[in-house]
């Protein structure tokens, strides 16, 4: 087994952990539709959460040759994914027959999800900048990875639900451009 592979067994359990997390949410949510509204807001968050997650799965796969497998890697990586879980635990309501409306859930907890995945998105952007040097300053860079930073403080500092959708429709949308561009 090499360095990477035994790291990544842990952040690989945790970042799936978090994937389940928020799928399990999802399916509990719509077992209880007939009780409850989802609501735009909510689904919005957990498609941008779980696609953040993929995408710091394939980071972990970009780094694999550069992670020194050191106790800080694994701590740090710990916390991170660690992090990751939480927030997308927080999206869907662990019982949603609870809330006649999960929009109301995610106005009590989209903060605290979106300020985790910038915490988590930043750790990522430093590992990254230490091992393989800053990103080009081309256009397609600053839109694809650089707006990330300024959407998710709009986000979480603004607050209001409409502003936050808009945000969240910009940083999914992300997602395919960068595969495409």
């Amino acid at each position: 087994m090499s360095g990477f592979e035994f790291i990544f067994s842990l952040f690989g359990l945790l970042l799936g952990l978090a994937l389940a997390e928020g799928l399990g949410g999802l399916s509990r949510s719509i077992k209880a539709s007939h009780k409850v509204r989802i609501g735009y807001a909510t689904a919005l968050l957990g498609i941008f959460v779980s696609c953040d997650v993929v995408t710091f799965w394939m980071y972990g796969w970009t780094l694999r040759d550069l992670l020194p497998l050191r106790w800080p890697v694994l701590f740090g990586g710990f916390v991170v994914t660690g992090i990751y879980y939480v927030s997308a635990s927080l999206i869907f309501p662990n019982d949603p027959e609870e809330w006649s409306d999960l929009d109301s859930h995610f106005d009590m907890h989209s903060r605290k999800v979106l300020i985790g995945v910038l915490l988590c998105n930043t750790a990522l952007m430093a590992t990254t900048i230490a091992f393989l040097g800053m990103p080009r300053f081309d256009l397609r860079t600053i839109v694809t990875t650089w707006s990330f930073f300024p959407v998710m403080l709009i986000a979480i500092s603004i607050g209001k639900r409409r502003i936050v959708m808009a945000c969240l429709i910009w940083l999914i949308a992300l997602y395919p451009l960068s595969a495409l561009w």
